[in-house]
């Protein structure tokens, strides 16, 4: 017990600092991976084929193939192939290559989401706003837009308590995310070996972090019940 409670102020102070890492992946992800979804399901909704056929391509082998590949080929293909390590080796490199690597994976699966929300908004709701002279720009963000955030919030909610989880995938190519920290007290690290009691800790992390996120989405989603 003694020796517990002397580990207990390094683990805790390490678990931070790679919680912290986690939070700011997943900030990161969403605040790219939303608007970049929005404009892609633009894109597999485009009257021009070739452009539409584009964007379900990359769709189809990004939700096809899994995010550890992808973490794996966007951090390593540009040194190991092309010559050109653009990611360094540093800490900061490897949670640029992770962000890029989340942003783009959620951006697709979000583009389906919206899709379907923007699909699901009656017709009649677009000849109605053409008639009073609105422009189609006007129409969406005026008229469709908040619909279809009520519409498609229940699935997207889904997508955001998986990405809590998902960003410990980061770790694969040695991100120092929360999971990383705790596991490093197996390995031996700050004078702590074969300690598994530091995993556990991590898993409260994750809940407490899933329950908040999960009431602010339960919140927000109240706030639309207008539109019903």
């Amino acid at each position: 017990m003694e020796l517990f409670l002397q580990q207990l102020p390094v683990v805790l102070h390490s678990l931070n600092i790679g919680f912290l890492q986690t939070l700011k992946l997943f900030i990161i992800t969403l605040i790219g991976a939303a608007p970049l979804g929005l404009l892609i399901s633009f894109g597999t909704m485009s009257r021009i084929k070739p452009v539409q056929i584009f964007f379900k391509l990359i769709i189809w082998i990004v939700r096809g193939t899994p995010l550890m590949i992808q973490l794996l080929i966007i951090f390593y293909f540009p040194g190991l192939v092309l010559g050109k390590p653009i990611w360094g080796g540093g800490e900061g490199g490897r949670f640029a290559a992770s962000a890029v690597a989340f942003i783009f994976n959620y951006s697709c699966y979000f583009s389906e989401i919206f899709r379907g929300g923007i699909q699901s908004i009656p017709v009649g709701q677009d000849e109605a706003g053409l008639v009073l002279g609105m422009t189609k720009s006007q129409i969406f963000f005026r008229v469709k837009l908040l619909q279809m955030v009520k519409r498609i919030l229940p699935p997207i909610s889904n997508e955001i308590l998986t990405l809590v989880k998902d960003t410990s995938l980061a770790r694969i190519i040695a991100l120092q995310e929360v999971i990383w920290a705790g596991q490093a007290f197996m390995k031996g690290s700050q004078g702590i070996s074969g300690a598994i009691w530091p995993m556990f800790f991590t898993a409260f992390y994750y809940l407490i972090f899933n329950g908040i996120v999960t009431i602010a989405l339960g919140r927000f989603e109240k706030k639309m019940e207008f539109f019903r």
